[in-house]
């Protein structure tokens, strides 16, 4: 069930909108606002009150704060509401939508309304998925004392013998336990064997490059090199994870002069 916010300036547009959202079957919850400062300080109070905000429906055109200066700011959060338009200029929001769940067009449709309320609901449950598989943690012994390595914090794993060495930004853990239970535990969260020994988280992949004819990945700051049996398949999915989070996020890959992998 959602807990969401309704803004908007116009008493009649808000109150339409408040019911409509009611109705839904998914919202358990509706918050409103008249104005974009209204709107933000209330989420700020919510979030100081420790209380949940998985949505905002919210306006263009609202007077002081307009909404997209409003999600601007909410974009700054650190757990902030996913964010839904709802504008009668389908112009005026094109240079945001990328970071909005979605957009809905005046007058409201019932019909309309629910699909974006549908959508909101699949993006807060995607976000909840992914943060609760990010926790997964591998509890290492130092001195009597037990340390919880979190997964997105290593950047590779090194096999050694029955045991696999966890390599982070703050240093090496010795972890009783086979590369390849590793890889099956981890290798639907985007880490992938590079090498017979090695198995490389991508989020921490910055560069591809080719190295004397072998393939090289530069892991946090490790250059470490790729098989020539894993060659194509780390190219490959670097490649996929390239096309999903742009190239902002996504490695750099180095000069094309390489020979093709197909050849290593």
């Amino acid at each position: 069930m959602l807990r969401v916010m309704a803004v908007d300036d116009e008493a009649s547009a808000l109150s339409e909108l408040a019911y409509l959202l009611r109705q839904n079957e998914r919202i358990e919850h509706v918050t409103t606002a008249r104005d974009g400062l209204s709107a933000l300080h209330t989420i700020v109070s919510m979030m100081g009150a420790g209380e949940r905000l998985d949505g905002a429906f919210l306006d263009i055109r609202l007077p002081g704060l307009d909404g997209l200066e409003l999600a601007r700011v909410i974009a700054g959060f650190p757990s902030r509401p996913r964010l839904v338009f709802v504008t009668a200029h389908d112009c005026a929001v094109r240079a945001f939508e990328l970071e909005a769940v979605d957009y809905v067009l005046k007058p409201v449709r019932a019909d309309r309304l629910a699909e974006a309320v549908r959508r909101l609901s699949c993006a807060v449950a995607a976000a909840a998925a992914e943060e609760e598989d990010d926790t997964d943690v591998i509890p290492v012994e130092l001195a009597g004392r037990t340390k919880f390595v979190q997964r997105q914090a290593v950047w590779y794993a090194e096999a050694h013998g029955d045991y696999v060495r966890l390599h982070t930004v703050d240093g090496a853990y010795l972890v009783r336990m086979p590369l390849a239970a590793l890889e099956r535990r981890w290798g639907g969260s985007g880490f992938l064997r590079a090498h017979r020994s090695t198995l490389v988280n991508t989020r921490h992949v910055s560069e591809l490059r080719f190295d004397a004819g072998r393939m090289v990945l530069q892991v946090g700051t490790e250059a470490l090199p790729v098989s020539r049996r894993h060659a194509r398949q780390v190219r490959d999915q670097l490649v996929r994870r390239l096309r999903v989070t742009g190239p902002s996020a996504g490695p750099s890959v180095g000069p094309a002069a390489g020979p093709p992998v197909g050849a290593m």
